[in-house]
C-alpha cells in the first residue's frame, strides 16, 4: 500500500495495514428506549497485503470494548500505550501472528454500556453483533465467512461478552479470549451495589440521577459506579421497552437484596452458565481467560472459578494471572491476538 492510498487514520496511527471506519445501520438497535443511535461506526483493520480484489481470505478477530468504552476510545493513540490496532499491526509485521483482520464493535449506550446482550430496554445488542455486524463484514470484505474463521475477545465487559457469545450464540465464533471479564456476580457486584444504594437515595428515581450525572464535569467514583449498576440493570433486568424501566437487585429504601431480581442477573453470569454449556464450549478451538491478580473488582477470583469449571467439564482452558489490576491492561492483547489467530482457518 502506498502512502497516497493509505487512509489518513492509518497514517496518523503509523500502521502498515489499513484502518477504516465503516458505517453500519443496525435494525437490532432501532427504536431503543434510550434513543441511542442505530447507525454506528465499525473500526475495520486489514493487514498489509490485503487486496479486496484478490483471492486470499482472512480470519477476523472481533474486539468488544469494556464498560464506558466505545470505538473512539479503542483507537485512541497515546504515548507509551499502543492501542489494539497498533498492536495487531506490529504483531503481524514482526511475524508473531498470521495476517488477520480486526473489527472493533461499538456497544456503548447512554448508560455507559450494553453488555452486548439483548434487552427490551437497550435494544438487541447481541443480535446487532452476530447478525448485523458479522453479516456486513462478510459481505464487504474477503473474510473466512464461517465460525472457524472468527474469534472474539475483549476486556472487562468485552471479556464477559466474549463468553456470552460463544456459549449462547454457537456457530458464530470458534474461539474466545476474556481479559478480566465480568463474572462471579455473587462476589464482584456486591460492593458496587452498596455504593449505588447510598448514592441513589439522594435522587427521585433513576432518570433524575442520570440527568444530574450527565450535567457534572467530573462525577465522583461512587457516582460512576452507580451509573454502571444502572447500565447492568438495563441489560440484565429491564421491565419494559421505555426509558429507565429496569430494576436494581437491591431495595432502594433499605438496601436489602432482591433475590428475584438478582436471579435475572445471575442468568447472565458466566460462572452460572459454564456448567450447563459443555457442548458449546467443547466446540471451541481456544478458551482463553486471564485477569490481574490485584483486580479491584475481584474478577481474578471469577477467572479462577471459570477456569476450574471448564476443566471440570473435561475441557482445556488457558488461564493466566498477571501482576496488575483492572486498568490499562491493553498489553495483554499481545498474548491473546496471536493465540486466537493461530487457531482460525485461513483461505
Amino acid at each position: 500500500m502506498t502512502a497516497k492510498t493509505r487512509t489518513a487514520l492509518s497514517a496518523l496511527l503509523g500502521i502498515e495495514g489499513e484502518l477504516k471506519l465503516d458505517p453500519i445501520e443496525s435494525p437490532a438497535l432501532a427504536g431503543n428506549s434510550l434513543g441511542d443511535p442505530s447507525r454506528r461506526l465499525l473500526g475495520v483493520y486489514t493487514p498489509p497485503g490485503y487486496d479486496p480484489g484478490g483471492s486470499a481470505r482472512y480470519p477476523v478477530l472481533y474486539l468488544l470494548h469494556g464498560y464506558t468504552g466505545n470505538l473512539a476510545a479503542s483507537i485512541a493513540a497515546r504515548p507509551w500505550e499502543p492501542n489494539v490496532v497498533q498492536r495487531i499491526d506490529r504483531l503481524v509485521g514482526e511475524k508473531k501472528m498470521a495476517p488477520s483482520m480486526l473489527v472493533i464493535v461499538d456497544g456503548n449506550t447512554r448508560l455507559g454500556g450494553s453488555q452486548y446482550v439483548n434487552s427490551i430496554h437497550n435494544g438487541d445488542y447481541a443480535t446487532y453483533v452476530v447478525r448485523d455486524v458479522i453479516g456486513q463484514i462478510d459481505r464487504d470484505y474477503r473474510t473466512v465467512a464461517r465460525a472457524e474463521g472468527r474469534g472474539v475477545l475483549g476486556k472487562s465487559t468485552g471479556g464477559f461478552a466474549s463468553l456470552h457469545f460463544t456459549m449462547n450464540y454457537p456457530g458464530h465464533f470458534c474461539a474466545f479470549a476474556s481479559h478480566s471479564g465480568d463474572s462471579y456476580f455473587r462476589m464482584c457486584q456486591v460492593k458496587s451495589l452498596i455504593a449505588a444504594a447510598r448514592t441513589l437515595e439522594k435522587y427521585d428515581g433513576f432518570e433524575a440521577f442520570v440527568e444530574a450525572f450527565e450535567a457534572k464535569e467530573k462525577p465522583k467514583f461512587e457516582e460512576v459506579s452507580t451509573m454502571e449498576m444502572l447500565g447492568y440493570s438495563a441489560a440484565y433486568s429491564p421491565t419494559a421497552a421505555k426509558a429507565f424501566a429496569f430494576e436494581l437487585p437491591i431495595d432502594l429504601k433499605t438496601g436489602a437484596f432482591r433475590d428475584e431480581v438478582f436471579a435475572r442477573w445471575l442468568a447472565f453470569d458466566p460462572t452460572e452458565q459454564i456448567p450447563k454449556k459443555k457442548a458449546e464450549l467443547a466446540a471451541l478451538r481456544l478458551r482463553y481467560i486471564d485477569c490481574g491478580r490485584r483486580d479491584e473488582y475481584g474478577l481474578d477470583i471469577g477467572a479462577r472459578v471459570m477456569a476450574q469449571q471448564i476443566r471440570e467439564l473435561g475441557l482445556e482452558v488457558v488461564h493466566e494471572e498477571f501482576d496488575d489490576d483492572h486498568m490499562r491492561i491493553g498489553y495483554r492483547y499481545d498474548v491473546s491476538l496471536p493465540a486466537l489467530a493461530a487457531v482460525l482457518d485461513r483461505n
